[in-house]
């Protein structure tokens, strides 16, 4: 399919860039004094890393921009069974860190097969429902497309990775919604998960890690010392309260500096950038993300067929989720499930599969248009 530069995204690509550079500078100020990594022990060389991480990013949504999204309609079930066998996989040979077996350590790197799985959800359930597209409304689509997410949804949950989990339960509702399903519907299907999670609430999880989830509600109740579990949400609300309106400045943010401040790389680097940066720093940077999302959005309304529009919510979802609930944690209204930060975040895999998924909207952007001549 012919491609139309003139329909290339440049806002999304600025804010894409734009984030890119609040990542560089808040991943190096968090890790600039080494990383604590337990046993009086600390790690160097985050910020090197992480500058590859986008490299490599970068290099996929270069790829992806260029690839024909029709493409992944076609290898969509073959992508969806690799997902399925990945998580598989680290189900009996992950590794654990943070509480879930969500990892496959290949010694000088490691994979988190979930954050692969994500897109490639997307990817089978756009195909699915494009596939479907005359009958979509019946019990029979909406019921196969849930069966689709709940399977991998149920994988990752097992790990327990609840983050991820939440993020695929939201991009097939927001997908299933796009796709024409009515919101009684969805909330219908989603009910059968209530006896799922109440069955894993009460035999996967252990005491700390229900303890985990319910923290943010009543620190004090959970934790009245404030030295256990949390500790993280405590110090990330304080972060942000020091730094005010225009912050500490870079590489002054007291806690940011010291390691008081935990994973302030990964899960709590908004609250870094609130100690820094302050309250318009943390602004800006939110209404980059806010931007982003409104043209995912643009390219979904805009798509030229069912499987690009869907493409399009699928990924825009991911986003939003993730967005939306990292901030939430860093502010304690929300759990502590390990979300990161789009585009802000530390992380391999996750910074692979996010610029990639830039690269597939771009996509879609591209070819929402039929060039014609004469």
């Amino acid at each position: 399919m012919t491609r139309n530069w003139r329909d290339y995204n440049f806002f999304m690509l600025g804010c894409v860039l734009v984030l890119t550079g609040f990542s560089l500078a808040l991943v190096y100020s968090a890790t600039k004094h080494g990383v604590y990594v337990g046993n009086g022990t600390y790690a160097t060389g985050y910020f090197v890393r992480h500058v590859g991480n986008i490299a490599v990013g970068i290099a996929a949504m270069l790829v992806f921009t260029f690839i024909d999204y029709h493409a992944f309609q076609s290898w969509a079930w073959p992508l969806y069974l690799a997902a399925i066998v990945l998580l598989a996989i680290v189900l009996l040979k992950g590794t654990v860190r943070g509480g879930a077996q969500s990892w496959l350590d290949f010694g000088v790197r490691s994979l988190q097969p979930s954050e692969i799985a994500k897109l490639l959800i997307v990817m089978a359930l756009a195909a699915f429902w494009a596939r479907n597209e005359s009958r979509g409304d019946t019990w029979m689509v909406q019921f196969g497309s849930l069966i689709l997410a709940g399977v991998p949804l149920g994988m990752i949950f097992i790990q327990p990775d609840f983050g991820t989990a939440f993020v695929v339960m939201t991009l097939w509702a927001a997908m299933a919604w796009s796709a024409g399903m009515r919101p009684w519907q969805i909330v219908l299907l989603l009910l059968i998960f209530i006896p799922v999670a109440y069955l894993g609430w009460t035999h996967v999880l252990d005491d700390e890690q229900r303890s985990r989830l319910l923290i943010f509600t009543d620190p004090d109740k959970y934790d009245p010392t404030g030295l256990g579990d949390s500790w993280n949400i405590r110090k990330a609300l304080e972060a942000i309260g020091t730094g005010g309106i225009a912050g500490q400045g870079w590489l002054k943010g007291p806690l940011t500096q010291t390691g008081i401040l935990p994973v302030a790389y990964t899960d709590f680097i908004f609250a870094a950038s609130g100690e820094e940066l302050g309250f318009v720093g943390s602004t800006l940077m939110i209404l980059f993300h806010c931007i982003m999302l409104w043209q995912g959005v643009n390219i979904a309304q805009s798509a030229r067929d069912t499987f690009g529009r869907l493409l399009a919510v699928g990924i825009t979802a991911i986003f939003f989720c993730h967005i939306m609930v990292n901030i939430g944690m860093n502010m304690t209204i929300m759990p502590v499930t390990g979300i990161p930060l789009p585009f802000i975040s530390y992380g391999g895999s996750f910074t692979l599969i996010t610029f990639a998924a830039v690269g597939l909207l771009q996509s879609v952007a591209l070819r929402r248009r039929k060039i014609t001549f004469g």
